[in-house]
């Protein structure tokens, strides 16, 4: 178990490099592979390298500042953890250890529902931490509705701000790197907040019928879930998983307090199209009227500047966080984080942006046909 940084790890690809080499085959497929052909997992990152930054030079830049504005709160910088599943696997201290690094670094921390730590334990340690970001739950809606309820009333009761509901996989995608390499669980990781939880009762099918559609299908959440959801809770819901301006609309009329443009890295449809490439629309549609986020593919503080120069408040990380994790617990979660902060204050010196009011003006517009 190691908890001291390895040596010559200096950004995000050599953390991913480091992890990947120390991971188990079964666990590096789980945490880095994607849906399919991969496509989506790999223009993720692509489509932000494409997006060009315009420097300014000679701006007053004294008492610059990366902190924004996001559901009442000013957060540091806008850098959130992505919820992710089962993070034992890549440390002992899994979601403990990225919490403490959150928590110290400023950044935002969401809890999977599939964590592999109860969501009391992680809510105990980010809240004692005073410079703290906010603390959400994301949430997969249950069939069992009752359960759902107890789980919302669990994570209220521990001081989660915030619910993220995803909405993006009803199903899995078709994770072929998981099954060449015989992923499951290893005795002692299981998702914990989970437990008590009752599966619905098969479905008997008749000739003809699907598995999927017939059975699965018919526990699967839609808008009036959505409705559900907020009459049960106080807290704020953001619904992840929006990559589409037609639901985006009706995202905002279902009452969301914010979005996430995600698509869930890549490891539900592949070839959806990045989400550099989908968040524009959905900033236009919304227009403002509710915080927008983002994911996939932030591997540089400028794809930061980026996301937030096209209409993002935020952004959350995903893998570089279990790539830190793998390498140093949560002295890795944080220098993570830390690469993510210098870089982006960096990227807003040299493009002269003295806050990210003005990060739109360092994106370099396409030049117009003579």
């Amino acid at each position: 178990m190691r908890t001291t940084l390895p040596e010559g790890l200096v950004n995000l690809a050599d953390h991913e490099a480091f992890a990947r080499s120390v991971l188990s085959a079964q666990a590096d497929a789980y945490f880095n592979g994607g849906a399919a052909d991969e496509l989506t997992l790999r223009e993720n990152v692509l489509a932000w390298q494409r997006i060009a930054l315009l420097p300014r030079v000679l701006q007053p830049l004294a008492g610059a500042h990366t902190r924004v504005e996001l559901l009442g709160r000013t957060l540091a910088h806008p850098i959130l953890i992505a919820p992710m599943a089962y993070q034992r696997l890549a440390h002992p201290h899994g979601e403990m250890a990225t919490a403490l690094a959150a928590a110290v670094l400023g950044a935002g921390l969401v809890l999977s529902t599939q964590a592999s730590t109860p969501l009391e334990d992680v809510a105990r340690l980010v809240l004692a931490e005073s410079a703290r970001g906010p603390l959400w739950f994301q949430l997969y809606l249950q069939a069992d509705r009752g359960f759902t309820r107890e789980l919302v009333q669990r994570a209220e009761a521990a001081e989660y701000e915030a619910l993220v509901l995803t909405v993006d996989a009803p199903v899995n995608g078709a994770r072929d790197r998981e099954r060449r390499a015989g992923f499951t669980l290893p005795p002692g990781i299981s998702a914990v907040n989970l437990r008590g939880l009752r599966e619905p009762d098969p479905v008997v099918l008749r000739p003809g019928q699907s598995a999927l559609f017939d059975d699965l299908m018919t526990h699967a959440p839609s808008w009036d879930d959505v409705a559900w959801l907020r009459s049960i809770t106080r807290l704020p819901v953001l619904l992840k998983g929006i990559t589409h301006p037609a639901d985006a609309r009706l995202a905002v009329s279902a009452g969301a307090a914010g979005l996430i443009v995600s698509n869930h890295g890549g490891r539900t449809l592949d070839t959806v199209p990045a989400t550099a490439m989908l968040l524009p629309a959905v900033a236009q549609v919304v227009g403002g009227a509710v915080p927008l986020l983002v994911d996939g593919g932030i591997r540089r503080g400028t794809d930061v500047l980026k996301a937030i120069g096209l209409g993002a408040a935020a952004v959350m990380v995903g893998r570089p966080i279990l790539h830190g994790l793998t390498n140093a617990g949560a002295i890795g979660v944080a220098h993570v984080l830390r690469l993510l902060r210098d870089e982006l204050e960096l990227a807003m010196a040299l493009t002269g942006c003295s806050s990210l009011v003005g990060a739109s003006e360092a994106l370099a517009k396409p030049m117009s046909s003579p």
